[in-house]
């Protein structure tokens, strides 16, 4: 059977999320999760199913892919079609050819799975390996330890602080209240909730939304941030333990991040929280 790339719409956007969500399990790689998803459900319905991308075969999806930048594409595949030959090649050809829609112009970047036959093929066809990032992993098997500090459930009364910490944090302005709740109004976010930890002093001081898979399933850390006002004081490792516990609570097997290997703040913070890091991975880039 031939394989077929289409853009599901908004209506088939819940499908995605669950194709995902059944995807995930502790021994793949890290790649693209449900998470990811809803994390983008903040531009809002119609924006996400236009970044969206499946191929599918006998009407089943074997790949999914999100353009999250322009530039940017996270593709991930059925874990038993990551060595598909033919799946690979007809992935190579649509991100190659700026004419089929996907990666539109001649410069990209391609983030698939550790082991994917398509990485391969990338590289063989002239790709080059960019910056290395390194994914994290928390067993959730074991008890979680305390956070030490209040960490509260956002809910949309909570929505104006949630992201005037992500605002500060990261110093871009993009993240407002209204896309807070665009977010929150998406399929994904069903299974997540955002966390605002507080100093002493009753400071909105660090922020993490988390993201279940479902039960017995690989969770994710999409975005945590500190307020750069309160930074140093140890929040950023009392948030991410609020993470974890949030998380277990949901049921997940395990909570997964990544973040650029060079940014050694944040690879310390989640290993004082318990991530084990492993081993680095690299996008796929094309210059232009």
């Amino acid at each position: 059977m031939s394989i077929a790339m289409s853009e599901p719409g908004v209506d088939g956007l819940g499908e995605i999320v669950g194709v995902l969500r059944e995807w995930q399990h502790d021994r793949a790689p890290m790649h693209l999760h449900p998470g990811d998803l809803g994390w983008f459900w903040r531009f809002g319905a119609q924006a996400t199913a236009a970044a969206v991308r499946t191929w599918s075969r006998g009407g089943r999806i074997v790949a999914v892919g999100l353009l999250d930048e322009p530039e940017l594409l996270r593709l991930t595949m059925a874990p038993d079609a990551r060595r598909d030959e033919e799946l690979a090649r007809r992935l190579v050809d649509d991100v190659s050819a700026p004419e089929r829609g996907v990666l539109k112009e001649r410069k990209g970047y391609v983030d698939a799975p550790t082991g994917a036959l398509v990485r391969e093929l990338l590289l063989e066809s002239g790709w080059t390996a960019d910056e290395p990032w390194t994914p994290l992993s928390c067993d959730l098997t074991q008890p979680v330890r305390d956070p030490g500090v209040r960490v509260e459930v956002a809910g949309p009364e909570q929505a104006q602080v949630r992201t005037a910490v992500h605002r500060a944090a990261f110093d871009r302005p993009t993240f407002t209240d209204e896309r807070w709740q665009a977010m929150a109004a998406g399929p994904a976010y069903a299974d997540a909730r955002c966390l605002i930890a507080y100093d002493d002093a009753g400071n909105a001081v660090a922020a993490v939304t988390v993201w279940s898979a479902g039960r017995g399933r690989p969770g994710l850390l999409e975005p945590m941030g500190v307020h750069p006002d309160h930074r140093g004081h140890g929040h950023g490792k009392a948030i991410t333990l609020a993470a974890v516990a949030a998380l277990q609570e949901l049921g997940s097997s395990s909570a997964i991040v990544a973040t650029p290997s060079r940014n050694v703040a944040a690879l310390a913070t989640y290993k004082s929280a318990g991530f084990q890091p492993l081993p680095d991975v690299r996008d796929l880039a094309r210059d232009a």
